[in-house]
């Protein structure tokens, strides 16, 4: 609370319309897709321009950090690099991106400038989104992993263990706002993952990366949010906490986030 208390204050001061744009944000844990990325709370920050005067284009570096190690003893860090395209609803945008918890030498490599299809450990995500109008207000949303990702698993290996192909991992989501307008707001999401290149079983590959690594489609991501807006002075700080479960790998995670700014 004294944290946010600072932020407060320091938010009282009305901006000028700016181009480049920094935020910070908590969370009790990462989680991504349906799946635990980080059971630590962990500390977030983007920063991102505007390239146009309208705001169609962007770029921006998203990062986030656990604050302290996870279960397995390794710690959580991650850094992306994205460009986006937005105009009414829709939302395409291209995200590099690089976790260097729990890689793999073996199959990957820890340098970051490291894109060798081989042994990379970034992965290319291809993510669009398309929110309809007040009326009605349903967002869908369709991710593809396009490059890279073998520690993830994310690649086919030929007989000699060597790269033969990505599989393409693809994630789709709706979600619709069941309360709207009151101080505690509430919306359902409903996601599911599937390859388009899948892996095979009987080569002891998993079939895509979200799943429990068996089913060709499954759900991963049934969850339900609730927003509220903490006011503190004279600034108000998103509060969201989150239910949600991934029947695929039948676990469920809580989750509380905030932006600070």
């Amino acid at each position: 609370m004294s944290l946010l208390s600072v932020f407060a204050f320091a938010q009282e001061e009305p901006q000028p319309t700016e181009n480049l744009h920094l935020t910070a944000g908590l969370e009790t844990a990462h989680l991504w897709r349906g799946l635990v990325i980080s059971d630590k709370p962990t500390v977030t920050a983007q920063l991102y321009y505007d390239l146009d005067k309208n705001k169609h284009f962007q770029i921006g570096i998203w990062g986030g950090m656990a604050i302290s190690n996870d279960s397995d003893d390794t710690h959580y860090k991650e850094i992306n690099y994205y460009i986006q395209y937005k105009t009414e609803g829709l939302s395409i945008a291209l995200w590099d991106l690089f976790n260097s918890r729990n890689i793999n030498e073996i199959v990957s490599s820890k340098d970051i400038f490291n894109y060798g299809h081989t042994k990379t450990a970034h992965i290319i995500d291809l993510r669009t989104s398309y929110q309809f109008n007040d009326h009605f207000p349903l967002r869908l949303e369709a991710d593809v992993l396009l490059y890279g990702g073998a520690n993830a698993g994310e690649v086919k290996l030929n007989d000699k263990g060597e790269y033969d192909a990505n599989k393409y991992s693809t994630y789709v989501e709706a979600s619709y706002p069941l309360i709207r307008g009151k101080k505690t707001n509430l919306k359902a999401l409903v996601g599911a993952g599937f390859a388009l290149n899948p892996g095979d079983n009987n080569k002891g590959e998993t079939t895509f990366l979200y799943g429990n690594g068996e089913n060709k489609f499954d759900l991963v991501n049934v969850g339900l949010v609730a927003i509220r807006n903490l006011k503190i002075f004279d600034a108000n700080f998103p509060v969201n906490a989150g239910v949600l479960w991934n029947p695929s790998q039948k676990y469920a995670r809580v989750q509380l986030s905030t932006t600070l700014f």
